[in-house]
């Protein structure tokens, strides 16, 4: 009776002790029911999706940190030295600084044995006004995060921390790339994807795939959108020089009209896409700049033209270049004037290796809802992740941070862009999961 005793009443004791933490330690009480389903085998991909959660406040602190002291292209000292910081204080087992400027790349090993795989985030911002009222408005007068890399800084350092604390289940090597100068470095100087894959970034250890994201505000936040092989265009910027000969306005038989000369080149090169292009091929070619001549009543002597080309298709870039100096050339020597053409700060067609997409679209959609995961046209904006892509096989997909109902629909490169900071904790929780199954599927294969 005694014993019958000592159990009921050490029953009532753990129940009545279990409630109280509930009521007056709820804190203490969920972190210990958490760590016990961890015990009982906790899914990859649901503990991640709590630690993600349990980030969202230091993840909106850090984008909003990001946002009020933005870089421009080749300029990010400060934004450097943050990320390495924080890479440095999750245990990174290497994190080295200054490649390609002001870039940064983190390795982190896992406990198992397997192969390497990158994710790449982009560190520059714009020369672009903060017109919106926030509390966390930018600093820096005339230079915001417009284009979202603030984001894309953000949720990678949220990966990191997500995988730092879960090396056990790692099959290999994360490597974390964060690049400057996405948005073209300075006139005259080096910088960009290009330049951190000349300076190491891809080596030692070189990866096996590559993963990265941009931010979309014409998607939905909860959506993911995705492309099967062409996802941005190729961007050329073009420089033309248009040479003729000066003379007095009074007398134009005795010159050659260089402006005559350029507005004849100007439309010509428009026919390259309206009449020598297959018409299901997208192609532009942009004329955004016409600088010549010096007074009213002189003939110029000189005109320069800037602009830019884009299309979907590497052989279709190849032909649209080649079909430019032919017309430049035909139109010019009619006139007896000449042309020089110089093609700078070229990136290639972002181009998602198409076995690459089709193994990752299952986690995607497991985690996102298969009616989140979408895939809208491709499309003639750039991205210098291409260059990454032309070394490895990649993988570049965009991230809805738009959201109708708080009017949150500004796009990219504009005074008015704002991201839906929700995007952030679904960013984590995506690319993370991204990574381990990209690298549980490879290790497999090994066995």
């Amino acid at each position: 009776m005694k014993k019958r005793a000592g159990l009921a009443i050490s029953a009532f004791l753990i129940v009545f002790l279990t409630n109280a933490a509930a009521h007056w330690w709820p804190g203490y009480f969920t972190s210990f029911k958490a760590d016990a389903m961890g015990r009982q085998g906790l899914s990859a991909a649901d503990e991640i999706a709590r630690k993600a959660e349990t980030l969202r406040s230091k993840l909106i602190a850090q984008r909003r940190d990001f946002h009020m002291h933005p870089e421009l292209s080749n300029r990010e000292e400060r934004t450097s030295k943050v990320i390495a910081e924080r890479l440095r204080a999750l245990g990174f087992d290497e994190v080295r600084t200054g490649v390609g400027k002001y870039g940064v790349v983190g390795i982190l090993k896992g406990k198992q044995p397997g192969p390497v795989v990158a994710v790449r985030a982009d560190m520059d911002a714009l020369p672009i006004l903060e017109t919106l009222d926030v509390p966390y408005k930018s600093q820096n007068a005339g230079v915001k995060h417009a284009c979202g890399h603030d984001l894309h800084m953000t949720v990678q350092l949220g990966v990191a921390e997500v995988l730092s604390g879960m090396r056990e289940k790692i099959h290999g090597t994360v490597k974390f790339i964060f690049q400057p100068a996405e948005e073209g470095p300075p006139a005259n100087e080096e910088g960009g994807a290009g330049l951190m894959i000349k300076e190491g970034a891809l080596e030692n250890p070189r990866p096996a795939a590559i993963f990265g994201l941009h931010v979309m505000p014409n998607i939905e936040v909860g959506q993911v959108g995705y492309n099967i092989g062409p996802a941005m265009a190729s961007s050329d910027r073009f420089s033309i020089t248009i040479r003729g000969k000066k003379v007095h306005g009074a007398y134009p038989h005795d010159g050659i009209d260089a402006v005559v000369v350029a507005s004849e080149c100007i439309t010509a090169l428009q026919s390259i896409r309206s009449r020598r292009i297959n018409t299901q091929e997208p192609l532009v070619i942009t004329v955004g700049s016409i600088h010549g001549g010096n007074r009213f009543n002189i003939i110029a002597d000189e005109v320069k033209l800037e602009g830019t080309m884009r299309t979907l298709s590497e052989d279709v870039r190849t032909r649209a270049m080649d079909m430019m100096k032919q017309t430049l050339g035909g139109i010019t020597t009619a006139y007896g004037a000449s042309y020089e053409i110089d093609f700078g700060q070229n990136n290639p067609v972002t181009f998602n290796e198409p076995a690459l997409v089709e193994s990752t679209l299952p986690v995607m959609r497991k985690i996102m809802g298969e009616n989140n995961v979408v895939s809208p046209r491709p499309q003639m904006g750039a991205e210098d992740f291409s260059k990454f892509q032309q070394v490895v096989p990649g993988f570049f997909y965009f991230l809805g941070v738009g959201n109708k109902s708080k009017g949150i629909t500004a796009m990219i490169h504009t005074p008015e862009f704002e991201a839906d900071e929700d995007s952030l904790v679904i960013g984590v929780k995506l690319m993370t999961n991204v990574l381990l199954d990209y690298l549980d599927r490879e290790s497999a294969k090994r066995k």
